[in-house]
């Protein structure tokens, strides 16, 4: 059979007063048990003396934490420090490569520029204009040309009429004495 109490709700046992006098007692039932009113009242406050109030409020500072903790905060700055160092070098080798990958592409554009001057003017086309306008030749005509026969084996001869002055015969003489 279960019991119905409801004791363990009965706020009225936190109060400073009884709730009900001798006089004005409830009636209770048959099957509910006696309660007993305590007398003595109950406090949860805990005092301290004013010395443990002064020990209370002054912190203790152990100095091997605060040693360890100056030495960790010099460390980790240390650590920044040697990274953004490090970061800033890294950007200033990358603007330096940027700057030389430009110089090389100029350098190469320039090249190719050049490269393409020097085969418009060796062609023959120029070569022909520049030999005759600059230096005056002209092309060889028949007259000029002297045919010989192969007839007595295989050897050529070429006929050159030379203009000699005295600066090309003073080159031939010193040619003469080396060979």
């Amino acid at each position: 059979m279960a019991l119905k109490n409801n004791a363990a709700y009965d706020l009225n046992l936190f109060d400073d007063e009884p709730a009900y006098s001798s006089s004005a007692a409830p009636k209770r039932r048959e099957d509910e048990p006696v309660r007993k009113t305590a007398k003595k009242k109950k406090t949860n406050v805990v005092t301290f003396s004013e010395e443990d109030k002064l020990k209370s409020r002054k912190r203790k500072h152990n100095p091997f934490k605060l040693i360890l903790g100056g030495l960790s905060a010099a460390v980790v700055t240390v650590i920044i420090g040697f990274i953004i160092v490090g970061q800033v070098q890294l950007t200033e080798l990358n603007q330096e490569i940027i700057s030389a990958q430009a110089t090389l592409e100029d350098t190469q554009s320039i090249y190719t520029q050049n490269q393409m001057k020097l085969q418009a003017s060796l062609s023959t086309a120029e070569i022909e204009k520049h030999a005759t306008e600059v230096l005056g030749m002209t092309k060889a005509s028949n007259a000029q040309k002297e045919f010989i026969s192969l007839e007595g084996g295989d050897k050529a001869e070429v006929s050159v009429q030379k203009e000699e002055n005295l600066f090309t015969q003073f080159i031939e003489s010193i040619k003469n004495l080396w060979s």
